[in-house]
């Protein structure tokens, strides 16, 4: 059953294996190990920003598509859940309603434009996605009695998600189980869902139609394949998938506002993530969202402890402040790119294949397990 729901993709080498196993149980059991407000909001946005990232690499990896318009999907989720509790009340009536909204306000979007503009060539349909998104964010910014303008949305979720809310009254594992447990484990296994569908989108016929577009789509064509309707139903599945990324981080914040949502320095972050991770591997939206989460929460605070550790050298100390952590993300994101040209997935996979093919003749199982990879 799993294999079918996985479609049999699975990591392909043992020490990404061990790291995703390792990245599910700990973010499955993040309020116990990790307890304190700032580890389960880390937890919390690695889960929203994974699934934001897989979507992205569904356009991005699978299909070749250059687009800066996903995180006017994300924004769109997270705009339809803070509109309607805002305006009908913290009810689940106003949850369900905000995410269909954002669902088909986002698929209705992104079909407009995949149909209007991905006849043309990858640069000029990135060139309108940019400016898609930049008058997307300036009507949000703009629109201040329907979206609160520069300031966002505040607003209150149904009880049983608020913080103050205990069904229990002792301890469970060292932890009481409250509103905000509760709402971590709806963001955990909403992001966890949305990453199996993606999953078994891009292994099913579907996902490798788009992976023949992406490597020749003159080809592709020329084989009967409607290149244009096959990217416009990617670009429709990855914005509802970027939607509901949205909608699990303004349940998390109960807030929405343009710098959560619509910051174009978020679709780099994105963009980083992907291909860090690994493009076209999915894999690698979890490995990539989780070095880049726990970095821009982190990176500062330990620099700011090897600051004062070298306080006694001059130059050291100034490389060490805490003020240039954004120096050294940048440093190591180039040299992650430097060393890991295909990703941090693509270099594991490649070593593990190398393995395997410096090992020799293999086995009658092996074999048809590699023959089943292949087809």
């Amino acid at each position: 059953m799993l294999g079918r729901m996985l479609s049999a993709d699975f990591p392909r080498s043992r020490p990404l294996a061990v790291i995703l196993l390792v990245a599910l149980f700990a973010l499955a059991l993040a309020p116990f190990l990790f307890p304190g407000a700032q580890p389960l909001n880390v937890a919390a946005k690695i889960c929203v920003f994974v699934l934001l990232a897989a979507s992205y690499d569904l356009l991005l990896g699978y299909t070749g598509i250059v687009s800066f318009a996903h995180t006017m999907f994300f924004g769109i989720g997270g705009y339809g859940i803070a509109i309607a509790l805002a305006r009908l009340g913290p009810s689940w009536h106003a949850v369900a309603l905000g995410t269909l909204a954002a669902v088909l306000v986002a698929g209705a979007l992104a079909l407009v434009i995949g149909l209007f503009s991905l006849r043309v060539r990858a640069i000029f349909f990135a060139m309108i996605t940019l400016a898609v998104a930049t008058a997307f964010a300036v009507l949000a910014s703009q629109l201040s009695g329907f979206t609160g303008g520069e300031d966002g949305l505040s607003y209150r979720v149904p009880e049983i998600l608020r913080p103050s809310f205990r069904p229990f009254e002792g301890a469970a594992f060292g932890a009481f189980l409250t509103g905000r447990i509760i709402t971590y484990y709806i963001v955990f296994f909403g992001a966890l869902a949305g990453f199996l569908v993606l999953l078994r989108i891009v292994n099913s016929p579907f996902g490798r139609v788009l992976q023949a577009i992406r490597e020749n789509d003159f080809r592709a064509e020329a084989l009967g394949y409607p290149v244009v309707v096959y990217r416009s139903i990617a670009s429709v599945v990855s914005a509802v998938m970027a939607a509901l990324a949205g909608v699990l981080l303004a349940l998390w914040l109960r807030y929405t506002g343009p710098d959560t949502t619509l910051s174009f320095a978020i679709m780099i972050d994105v963009l980083l993530m992907v291909v860090i991770g690994g493009m076209g591997t999915l894999y690698g939206a979890v490995i990539g969202a989780t070095l880049m989460i726990i970095a821009e929460n982190y990176l500062q605070a330990v620099l700011g402890q090897l600051g004062e550790a070298a306080a006694g050298i001059p130059i050291v100390s100034s490389l060490l402040s805490a003020d240039r952590w954004l120096f050294w993300l940048g440093i190591l994101f180039v040299l992650s790119v430097y060393f890991f040209p295909t990703g941090i997935v693509g270099k594991l996979r490649a070593r593990a294949e190398a393995r395997v093919t410096h090992r020799g003749p293999i086995g009658r199982g092996e074999a048809k397990a590699v023959r089943r990879r292949h087809e």
